[in-house]
């Protein structure tokens, strides 16, 4: 007997901290007007996807002591965008990154609280520490915390803020006209925390969400990560990109949930992807080659190589040969706060490496950074596109995706109009929403409201935020 088909859950990510984004295309938009926000979550929602996601930067890129111009510019704040975007649409979760590092978790629990009532049940919560110095200057703390306590930290501030929400049950408003009564106990919201990081208590002043909690999101490759995951996380982001490794990564995840008494469907895993739609497969893979080359321009192609050799290369031609010097393995970072310069903790090693195949294939600076970059995951005709996914998803390396466009902000239109109602048709796919709130969408339960078990051994919920 076979199995029955999984449904695929979609959801879309504003690319607006990343350097997928083809800025300098005619049709690009604007990254900070809310025009932009709107008509990216008005399609998403058009196209019934889960939700949107929505990244955070705290500190602009710079490179040798200068902002970047070279990658996407404006950073604002998340909160605010997420409550607009609940004003213009009905449906669409709304999810975004918040740092726990320079964030207290009153006024995060608090922002949370007030963006799940305003958006009916539709908020979520991508969970993340800074891991450098370099954004602490624009705060009071600083960057005076190590990374085991940046960890610690994180993983005290989720207790606290899920302590929070809990100190609602949702039962306390009686707003009874007759006797005058408006709660049932005043005492509602009490809470006292008193912790290694967190020594705080009083009552919470948001009554409980239509959720309850938002949706937390987690992403983590590593042992503890996984592990965080596992325990208390409802979806974890996933880098892998290719079935076999992604079908690895999905069967160690699934198999620690039961330590934990999670069943196999409390954890979706859905890895971020980008896409090129053409009316064939081999114009799709042309398409594909011409945005890569608009992401890599050749000032990109420099900055991505001092990432590496730690060095001013602006002299050196982007179409001629890797430079002949090692890396400068001194301590200052030329890049500084660029989550990339962490990729490559041999950089000698790494550039041997980058010397050897630009040598073997004739590539040049710029030839090299292409094709050792990141890549589109979804490539071809729309039913090409449509099968690749199904088959992910059915052979369980993945729950889903979040798909990351490369313009704009109409650049998730083609999928949404050529990708999702071949998807509709194969049965894998809603053709309306059914449930409210995003917990509905993602097929996850509402969590009553108790005592918050976090275990001692699991790890923050780390990513990279910055």
């Amino acid at each position: 007997m076979s199995k029955p088909l999984k449904q695929i859950h979609l959801a879309a990510h504003f690319p607006g901290v990343n350097n997928t984004t083809v800025w300098s295309d005619p049709e690009a938009g604007s990254h900070i007007e809310f025009s932009s926000f709107a008509h990216f979550a008005r399609t998403a929602e058009r196209a019934k996807f889960d939700f949107l996601f929505l990244a955070e930067g705290l500190r602009l890129r710079e490179q040798g002591g200068k902002i970047y111009d070279l990658d996407v510019v404006g950073r604002p704040d998340t909160f605010t965008v997420l409550a607009a975007l609940a004003a213009v649409t009905e449906h669409l979760g709304l999810t975004g990154t918040i740092n726990s590092t320079f964030n207290e978790p009153y006024e995060v629990a608090r922002q949370f609280a007030s963006l799940d009532h305003l958006s009916g049940g539709r908020a979520a919560w991508n969970v993340v520490t800074s891991w450098d110095g370099f954004t602490g200057e624009n705060f009071r703390r600083g960057g005076f915390l190590p990374k085991e306590e940046r960890y610690s930290r994180a993983q005290e501030f989720l207790a606290t803020a899920n302590e929070l929400f809990d100190s609602w049950h949702g039962d306390e408003i009686v707003a009874d006209r007759e006797t005058g009564t408006f709660l049932r106990d005043a005492r509602a919201g009490a809470f006292v925390h008193q912790g290694r990081h967190f020594d705080i208590q009083g009552q919470f002043n948001v009554p409980r969400s239509p959720q309850g909690r938002p949706v937390i999101f987690q992403a983590g490759d590593s042992d503890e990560g996984r592990e965080f995951a596992a325990s208390s996380a409802d979806a974890i982001f996933s880098r892998y990109a290719t079935r076999e490794e992604g079908r690895a990564f999905y069967t160690d995840v699934k198999g620690r949930l039961a330590r934990y008494g999670r069943d196999h469907d409390q954890l979706l895993i859905l890895p971020a992807a980008s896409f090129v739609l053409g009316d064939t497969d081999a114009e799709a893979h042309e398409l594909a080659h011409e945005i890569r080359r608009s992401q890599v321009s050749g000032a990109t192609a420099i900055k991505h190589l001092e990432f590496v050799w730690n060095r001013d290369l602006s002299a050196y031609d982007p179409e001629g040969p890797l430079p002949d010097i090692d890396p400068d393995l001194g301590e200052h970072t030329i890049a500084r706060g660029r989550a990339q310069v962490r990729m490559y903790r041999d950089p000698l090693a790494t550039a041997r490496e980058w010397r050897e195949l630009a040598a073997a294939n004739k590539w040049s600076i710029r030839d090299l950074v292409i094709e050792t970059g990141n890549r589109q995951n979804f490539i071809g005709s729309p039913a090409t596109v449509a099968d690749t996914i199904n088959d992910f998803v059915q052979a369980d390396a993945s729950d889903g995706f979040i798909l990351v466009p490369h313009i704009t902000p109409g650049g998730l239109d083609s999928f949404a109009d050529r990708v999702v109602p071949l998807l509709q048709e194969r049965g894998v796919y809603r053709t309306e929403y059914t449930g409210t709130t995003l917990r509905d969408h993602l097929g996850l339960a509402e969590p009553a409201p108790g005592p918050v078990t976090v275990p001692v051994s699991a790890p923050a919920p780390v990513t990279a935020g910055h």
